[in-house]
C-alpha cells in the first residue's frame, strides 16, 4: 500500500518555526517528484514547494519564497518542510504529494496525498 503520513503541524505563534515531515512507505520517493501543498479554509489546495524528478531542483510559490525550507532524507524516505517566519496567512492544512516521474508537482497529477496536518499560526 502506497502512504504518506505528514506530522510535526500545530499552533505557533507569529514569526515561530515549524518543520513538517513526510514519511513514504509502500514506495521510495526516487521516482517521484514530491512536493508540499496547503488549503486554507475556504480555499483550494495550493502547492508551496517542490523537489522535481528527476534533477531534484526545488521550487517554492512566491508566498513562501525565502521562508520555508524543502529537503529530503533518502535513508529515511523522508521529505521535510522547515516553515520559519510564520505569518497568519499560512494558517492551513498542509498536505505532502508524490507524482511519478514528474518534472513538477501539478496537483492534478498528485497519484499519493497524505492525510495531512493542521498548521496554525496565532498569537
Amino acid at each position: 500500500q502506497l502512504q504518506l503520513v505528514e506530522s510535526g503541524g500545530g499552533l505557533v505563534e507569529p514569526g515561530g518555526s515549524l518543520k513538517l515531515s513526510c514519511a513514504a512507505s509502500g514506495f521510495t520517493l526516487d521516482n517521484y517528484a514530491i512536493g508540499w501543498f496547503r488549503q486554507a479554509p475556504g480555499k483550494g489546495r495550493e502547492e508551496i514547494s517542490c523537489i522535481n524528478y528527476p534533477d531534484r531542483t526545488t521550487k517554492y510559490a512566491d508566498s513562501v519564497e525565502g521562508r520555508f525550507t524543502i529537503s529530503r532524507d533518502n535513508a529515511k524516505n523522508t521529505v521535510y518542510l522547515q516553515m520559519d517566519s510564520l505569518m497568519p496567512e499560512d494558517t492551513a492544512i498542509y498536505f505532502c504529494g508524490a507524482v511519478w516521474r514528474a518534472l513538477a508537482c501539478v496537483r492534478t497529477s498528485v497519484d499519493v496525498w497524505g492525510q495531512g496536518t493542521q498548521v496554525t499560526v496565532s498569537s
